[in-house]
Formats: structure tokens, sequence, C-alpha cells
């Protein structure tokens, strides 16, 4: 962890939610000045899209059915780790991108959707890294990995695990064009590292928000339709709220129809997810980042 040059990892699987953290989190930086190095989750896999499938291939001849993107070996965690360590010490690292559509491969000649752009070394001016995607705060004691220490303020965007489910098959199959058996067959690869590295993580975590909806959804292969914000409520749980001075009477105020559930819990209407990010989270970045530039000597 690092005073000097802070760390922010918002973690999550795929379609919980982390671009609304994200796009919280975009506000925030605008309107309090700060200036991120932006670090994508994606950009740490090991294999690109072509390649990650030939391996998936090459497990399953081999008789593993778990081998997924959430788990070590389909990802770069001692490069992540080493990236956290190396910033916080410096304010310095290299990152490069994962092109996920034709039109972030295109500023990139002869790169493709799919493809990783090349590493590069970013200078050391910004005043903090901001991290987005799968693995933020892993702890793997089997891998000797420990990413998690490094990071000042651990965010956790988690769906009840249903919803999650719901949310992937829509996806998958309307955006995608995947078959429901196709994308229920990689739930179940995933499932295995999905508990053994991405679920553990929620318990490092400093806040967690998660989505819960109040609808049916037992089934979540015969849901018609992802529940709507209006059908959903999101549970905001503070690791430890005392360390980070949260204020509970200002904010039940301040989010209309929410309550506290526990001393350490506040429940929101979804619709309200975005606002709650921006209440709870500036006073927090405000305060990491007047200590940094306290200790840079620029305030």
């Amino acid at each position: 962890m690092s005073v000097k040059h802070p760390i922010i990892a918002v973690t999550g699987s795929s379609g919980a939610g982390t671009s609304t953290v994200k796009v919280a989190f975009e506000h925030m930086f605008h309107r309090e000045q700060i200036t991120p190095v932006v670090i994508e989750g994606d950009s740490f896999h090991r294999y690109d899209r072509a390649a990650m499938k030939k391996a998936v291939a090459a497990a399953a001849d081999k008789g593993d059915a778990n081998f997924s993107h959430f788990g070590p070996e389909a990802n770069l965690f001692g490069d992540l780790a080493e990236l956290f360590k190396t910033y916080g010490e410096t304010g310095a690292g290299k990152r490069r991108l994962y092109l996920h559509k034709a039109e972030e491969a295109e500023p990139y000649p002869g790169l493709k959707p799919g493809q990783f752009t090349p590493w590069e070394e970013f200078k050391a001016d910004s005043d903090l890294l901001f991290y987005e995607g799968l693995h933020g705060c892993v702890v793997a004691e089997d891998q000797k990995v420990d990413i998690a220490q490094h990071v000042d303020l651990k965010i956790g965007v988690v769906p009840v695990i249903n919803l999650e489910w719901i949310q992937k098959i829509h996806r998958d199959t309307i955006q995608r064009g995947y078959s429901e058996e196709a994308v229920m067959d990689t739930i179940l690869r995933r499932m295995h590292d999905y508990v053994h590295y991405i679920m553990p993580q929620f318990q490092h975590s400093d806040i967690n928000f998660q989505r819960v909806p109040v609808v049916d959804t037992s089934d979540p292969i015969i849901a018609r339709d992802i529940p709507t914000a209006d059908e959903s409520l999101v549970v905001i749980r503070f690791r430890f709220p005392d360390t980070l001075n949260v204020d509970f009477p200002y904010l039940l105020r301040m989010l209309h129809n929410s309550w506290m559930s526990r001393r350490n819990s506040i429940v929101v209407p979804a619709g309200k997810m975005g606002l709650a990010m921006e209440l709870v989270l500036t006073p927090i970045l405000r305060d990491m980042i007047e200590k940094s530039r306290k200790i840079k000597g620029e305030s």
C-alpha cells in the first residue's frame, strides 16, 4: 500500500456492474481534477482471444474441465502484483490494452479485436492508479500471490449469483449469438475458479456493492428478462466503516428510501447506485489525494 502513489481496485466478474463504478469514478476524477492511470483487468489475461480458445481446447483434451479466464493459468497474477508494487513505490509502471472491439483496434494498425497492444511504460505523472477487472484483490496462497496487499482502496462489485448468471446468459445469447447450452457450459467450467479466485476477493474488499433483485430469479436459465433497477436493491457493505469515516446519517438523508440493514451496511434502490457510489466514495477519494499531494509537496 502507498500513501504517496495510491491504488484503487474495482473488482467484480463480467456483468457485475463494475462499469457503473467506472463511470462514477470518471465523474469524480473530472470533478476533483484527478489524473488517474487506468488499468483494465483484461490486459492481464495470459492469452489473446484466439490463443485462449486453443488453450481451453487443449485443457479439455487433457481432462481439465475447469480451465477459464477466472483462474491463474489464464492470467498474469504475478505481473499484476508487480505492477501494483512498482506503482506504489515509484508512481510508474508498464501496461497494455486488450482490444475488445473493432473500434478499439482501429488506432492500432495490424492489430485485430481480441488481441493485445504492446506493453508500454507510463510516466510517473498520475495522481493514482485505477484498476477495473476480475482480479484486483486476489490473494492466492497456492500461487504465492497477494495482489490485495498493494491496494489502498479495494471495492467489490458483485450481484447475487443467479442475477449474474441471468445477465451472462442474456448477453451471450442475444448479443454474441451463443446457444444457452454453450453459455451454461462456460458458466460450469468457470465455477471452480469462481469459487477459488473470484469470490474470496470480497472478504478483502473495503466496500462491497451487491445488487439484489426483488423478483423471482430462482431459475436463471428460463428467466426472460434481466431484473431492472426498479426491481433491484443494492447492499453497500463497509468492512471497517469507522476507518473510512462513513457518515451513515448523511447517506440516509441523501439517498431516498435507503435504510441500514446492519451497523456496517446500507441498502439503497438500485436506480440510485451511481449516486450512492459518488456520495460514498468522494470523501474517501478526497482524503486519499490530499494525503498523497501533501507527501509529494503539492499542497
